[in-house]
């Protein structure tokens, strides 16, 4: 997987093209990678889940299109476009999408600041 300098500007367009939602899929392309931070676009289509996961990096979701049910700590909320959540780094989620759904999901790492 290609590495993102930190030092450098970048531009990743035209992902919504390139990252179409697939039928009964779940789908993810990573669109920044460096010692920060990793960003990574997934496309689910309604029906599809990822099972209770968890991740050593702190993590903001944003649900850019659709409807999805995400479950933190025993909470599930729906949520809807533009909706955020922020996960600290080893907390346990899980997700299924109500409908077809586009979310964005930045994992930092917590450890690289000190």
């Amino acid at each position: 997987m290609a590495t993102t300098p930190v030092t450098e500007s970048l531009f990743r367009l035209g992902l919504n093209e390139a990252l179409p939602i697939s039928q009964e899929a779940t789908t993810s392309r990573v669109v920044v990678n460096n010692d920060l931070l990793r960003t990574v676009i997934f496309t689910f289509d309604a029906g599809q889940l990822l099972t209770e996961h968890a991740s050593p990096k702190a993590v903001v979701v944003t649900l850019l299109e659709g409807e999805m049910d995400f479950s933190v700590g025993g909470r599930t909320e729906r949520m809807g476009a533009g909706d955020v959540i922020y996960l600290a780094p080893g907390e346990r989620h899980a997700l299924t999408a109500v409908t077809a759904c586009r979310m964005q999901l930045v994992m930092v790492e917590v450890d690289a600041q000190g």
